[in-house]
């Protein structure tokens, strides 16, 4: 684990000084797409993180690769797997690339999925890397019907997540600190499960893969923190999910449920692990999986296209319900933490109901913190509407900024003669 970690810190290292780069290099040639209707931020600040990021991610690899030629460590990741390396490369490459032409210049939706699509398909197809089975626990998995459902299934899988990572990317540090939270969680699943199943390497490309993002990520985000200097943009979001699913996928394909059959059969805490290799990635990503969900199904109710943009995503709600920018960020996270970590007690604690009793728990706390702005707002709307007379200024501006808004400009010669 320790040398695992220490790719994850290069990676870290290299991510923070390109994004310093990155940054100075953005304002220094004024290389910042105009602010949008939806955006949040209010002043021009450079897309250019997923650069950064991306750089991070191959220093991370090159590192990995170089020590797996000199030790046993990384060898079984790298020998005889230089196809799907080389295709994780390729399709990063065209993700970042593609995510880059569309801050500058905002290419259509077809567009930006048709290379999405050319990207899973570079790791499902050339790559090899695809869906073959679901491992769901009994005597054998759940196995896909055919090889061309296993790439449709893949290319979906795939697709899907990167776009999970990129519609909640709307606030400062949303997308780099939940990915730090998942990627992380992940790792560790995926370590543990290694040591679990008896392999005789700890070293797997999942764990590579989310100890390298992981490192991306938090390198990004000392710039990306709010009020943000650097975006990552639509090339950090896809590459973010890009390397989330192919960890996932690897992870998944490599394990099947027989490997946690005893001589007595299966107990229920043996059932966990299997179950969880299909169900923890969904887990993790449980805030994108229902921003994309939303999103998804109020744009077809609408007439519109599922990838057409809107100010309607979850991170605008929480900020239309009264949470500052800081605010909203800190209740996703705590959201990803309170399932990623509850997800994760599953496979470590025997008796299940402590997991279950953990995210019963937390989510319960981030309700409650999620809610508390209507309940302040309601309170306040009470006392104003039992004392009209003697509400103030500041009580009113508070209920109602807009109303602040129309009261501080000048009157116009129409009310100044009434």
């Amino acid at each position: 684990m320790i040398v695992t970690l220490l790719v994850g810190l290069i990676a870290a290292v290299v991510s923070f000084l390109m994004s310093i780069v990155m940054w100075k290099v953005g304002i220094r040639f004024r290389l910042h797409p105009e602010i949008r209707e939806r955006d949040v931020h209010t002043r021009p600040t450079p897309r250019l993180g997923g650069i950064a990021m991306y750089t991070g991610l191959l220093s991370a690899m090159l590192v990995a690769w170089v020590i797996s030629t000199r030790t046993d460590w990384f060898r079984l990741v790298f020998q005889g797997n230089e196809p799907q390396i080389i295709a994780i490369l390729c399709a990063a490459t065209l993700i970042v690339v593609m995510g880059v032409l569309d801050d500058f210049f905002d290419l259509d939706w077809t567009t930006k999925l048709i290379g999405q699509l050319i990207a899973a398909g570079l790791l499902a197809y050339l790559g090899g890397l695809q869906i073959t089975d679901l491992p769901v626990g009994g005597d054998v998995g759940i196995l896909v019907a055919s090889s061309w459902s296993s790439l449709a299934l893949t290319l979906v899988v795939i697709v899907v997540v990167m776009n999970m990572m990129n519609f909640i990317d709307g606030l400062d540090g949303l997308v780099a600190g939940v990915a730090v939270i998942a990627n992380g969680a992940f790792f560790l699943y995926s370590y543990m499960l290694l040591q679990a199943t008896g392999a005789s390497s700890y070293f797997s490309l999942g764990t590579l893969l989310s100890a390298a993002m992981c490192g991306a990520c938090l390198g990004f985000l000392p710039l990306n923190w709010h009020p943000a200097r650097l975006f990552m943009g639509d090339a950090g979001s896809l590459l973010v999910g890009l390397m989330f699913a192919v960890a996932s996928i690897a992870v998944t394909t490599s394990i099947t449920p027989q490997t946690f059959q005893t001589a007595e059969g299966y107990s229920r805490a043996q059932y966990a692990p299997s179950f969880m290799l299909l169900l923890l990635p969904i887990a993790i990503l449980i805030v994108p999986v229902l921003d994309f969900s939303s999103a998804v199904v109020r744009r077809i109710a609408a007439g519109k296209s599922p990838f057409s943009a809107d100010r309607k995503h979850l991170h605008h709600r929480l900020l239309d319900m009264g949470h500052s920018r800081l605010h909203a960020t800190l209740i996703f996270y705590a959201w990803t933490a309170v399932i990623s970590v509850g997800s994760l007690l599953f496979f470590v604690v025997p008796d299940l109901t402590i997991a279950w009793s953990f995210i019963g728990g937390g989510l319960v706390v981030c309700a409650i913190a999620t809610l508390a702005p209507l309940s302040h707002r309601k309170r306040r709307e009470y006392e104003v509407q039992t004392r009209p007379q003697a509400a103030t200024t500041r009580e009113i501006a508070v209920l109602d900024p807009l109303d602040r808004a129309s009261r501080d400009r000048p009157a116009s010669p129409k009310e100044r003669s009434a």
